[in-house]
């Protein structure tokens, strides 16, 4: 029997069902530690604040470039999902979808078990290693040109000697996939987000390109 999760800041009312029709159609890898949650109800979780200084929080600087400008850079960095073990087919477009406190989410959610690698999906360089209450142990990393920023959240734990100005590989690991922060605790999942580079430099608050068709 499925169970209807009234409020939660990843799963919103309504949400909770399709969600979970979601995980039995998916891949057997992608959704370990992931069904159990549709097996048991879970009790209401109240919202989370976006903090100033981090996605969400402020109205970004747009950049002189138009956003259709970005997106075709991005998609020329042929990203790499971020991932370990994880088949762009496999992934849903979670971006744009309705959250707590007329929120959206401006990113997609990666679902893998609890410790599978995390991968860099561009080479260039970190910025910003550090922990809020939304995302947890969260990564900034930005391309070689710092034309974009990418946010991985909700990390189980980084990996050895990350550090802001570290330079990145495509495919180098980061850390590691968890539920920190504000995720749901037996739901282990990326999330990922793509931030277009603000004028002001405020690389956490950037205007927001959905990753889903970067990675397909």
């Amino acid at each position: 029997m499925t169970h209807r999760l009234r409020t939660h800041p990843h799963f919103p009312s309504g949400d909770w069902q399709v969600y979970c029709r979601r995980l039995r159609s998916a891949s057997l890898v992608v959704a370990i530690g992931a069904l159990a949650a549709c097996t048991r109800p879970r009790l209401p979780v109240a919202p989370v604040p976006v903090p100033a200084g981090e996605p969400g929080g402020e109205r970004p600087a747009s950049p002189d470039r138009s956003i259709d400008d970005d997106v075709e850079y991005v998609r020329g960095r042929h990203l790499l999902v971020p991932v370990a073990n994880v088949r762009p087919d496999q992934i849903t477009d979670s971006f744009d979808e309705p959250r707590d406190g007329n929120r959206r989410h401006h990113a997609i959610d990666i679902l893998a078990p609890r410790g599978t690698p995390v991968l860099a999906a561009d080479s260039g360089r970190v910025v910003r290693v550090s922990w809020n209450n939304a995302g947890g142990n969260t990564v900034y990393t930005v391309d070689p040109d710092a034309r974009v920023v990418y946010y991985y959240a909700h990390l189980d734990r980084y990996r050895d000697s990350l550090a802001a100005g570290m330079p990145l590989a495509k495919g180098d690991t980061i850390g590691f996939v968890g539920t920190t922060g504000n995720a749901p605790k037996d739901i282990p999942h990326l999330h990922f987000q793509i931030m277009r580079m603000p004028r002001d430099g405020k690389y956490w608050a950037g205007e927001p390109i959905n990753p889903f068709a970067m990675l397909r």
